[in-house]
């Protein structure tokens, strides 16, 4: 029998991904919460930029945790609710809404970040630069 073996998100790599997430977010001229989660959906790191509303931070959050248990962008349960598949409401998650963007390594979701306070479009742009981090930190 053989065990599965991945990548394990750590709290440095949390914050390599809230630094480049805040810079992408800096240079669209907008303050927004971020949230980094691991594979499960635990909180590894949150963040929000000075200005945000309290309640940006906790859906940063929500959406970082949809991402990774879900394993997918977000924007698909907004998208598919949106469309008419009203069932998706009905889903135990809380952040079925842009900006949540899953980091995947070798076929496994690892880690995932949320980004709220800003146009959903923008969010799902700044999670994806906090994602894309990894990839010159690894």
């Amino acid at each position: 029998m053989t065990l599965l073996t991945k990548r394990i998100a750590n709290l440095e790599l949390a914050r390599v991904m809230a630094d480049a997430a805040i810079r992408e977010a800096d240079e669209k001229g907008v303050a927004v919460a971020i949230a980094v989660m691991d594979d499960g959906g635990h909180p590894l790191l949150t963040v929000r930029m000075d200005g945000v509303a309290p309640v940006s931070a906790y859906i940063a959050e929500e959406k970082a945790r949809t991402a990774a248990i879900a394993r997918r962008e977000t924007k698909l349960f907004e998208t598919e609710i949106n469309s008419g598949r009203t069932a998706f409401l009905s889903a135990p998650i809380k952040g079925a809404l842009e900006g949540g963007v899953p980091l995947i390594v070798e076929g496994q979701v690892i880690a995932s970040v949320g980004v709220a306070g800003c146009k959903p479009e923008l969010s799902a742009t700044i999670a994806t630069a906090g994602v894309a981090a990894y990839l010159n930190w690894a």
